[in-house]
């Protein structure tokens, strides 16, 4: 199938590994150009490197998501870098997942707020190009109650889905699409759950024998369905949330 990106621009917070980066180079392998920022420079470069071998344009650069200033210079840079913005996917997180005020300030500031603050930078610019598509990547901790004491986390999860809901509603007029993916438990090496297996054996095997399909999923398999989401091929689904998690989330209790 073809997703109709080629030659299209897309900026990518969080895209320096797992999720983000496969998200940006499933984009440049449909010829999508793509602008990624996180906070580590070398590995913003590793992965803009990959970027160009699908002949592409890429612009990476290191961005504080939680400070709105430095997000917007970001964004403008993208901008300058690509020529426009067909599509935002707000990836970045603080996978602040602790229950201390301080992990809900950095959850609020990067996971929710940065996406705020982004939508309000680029909305305008896909208004008067006459449309674009924006994907939040939530959780399936943003749907479903679970053991974890990730409460800020949670909460900003749940609070994009909305937020992509309400501004698929308001937006819809000038052509533009918002939409929300759910991953469950995502495993790649130096990830957090390749952390947990190596420091927390049990506490894996309790997160992998509670998914039905019974395994953890991957980063590619995520990066799929955002593609596709965003693509022109999904022209017609707009404030949705789409679950990529093997009916994790159905199985909580």
């Amino acid at each position: 199938m073809d997703l109709e990106l080629k030659g299209k621009n897309v900026i990518i917070t969080g895209g320096s590994k797992g999720i983000g980066k496969r998200i940006a180079l499933a984009f440049a392998k449909e010829g999508a150009n793509v602008a990624i920022c996180a906070r580590g420079m070398e590995a913003l470069r590793d992965v803009e490197r990959e970027l160009v071998k699908n002949n592409v344009k890429a612009y990476s650069h290191s961005c504080d998501i939680a400070d709105p200033a430095a997000l917007g210079s970001f964004l403008s840079a993208a901008k300058d870098a690509l020529g426009s913005v067909d599509v935002l996917v707000h990836n970045a997180s603080a996978l602040a997942v602790g229950p201390s005020l301080e992990d809900w300030k950095s959850s609020i500031d990067v996971d929710l707020m940065g996406a705020v603050h982004a939508c309000n930078t680029v909305i305008p610019w896909m208004t008067e190009a006459g449309g674009g598509s924006i994907v939040f990547v939530s959780s399936t901790s943003g749907l479903e109650s679970d053991p974890m004491p990730d409460f800020g986390y949670t909460a900003a999860k749940a609070a994009l889905i909305a937020h992509a809901k309400k501004l698929a509603v308001l937006h819809a007029p000038q052509g533009i699409r918002a939409n929300a993916i759910a991953p469950g438990s995502i495993e790649f090496p130096g990830g957090v759950w390749a952390n947990i297996k190596e420091t927390q054996p049990e506490l894996y095997e309790m997160a992998r024998t509670g998914i039905p399909s019974g395994r953890l999923g991957t980063p590619e398999e995520v990066a799929d369905v955002a593609v596709f989401l965003a693509s022109p091929r999904a022209n017609w689904v707009t404030g949705e949330c789409i679950s990529v998690d093997g009916a994790q989330h159905r199985g909580m209790r």
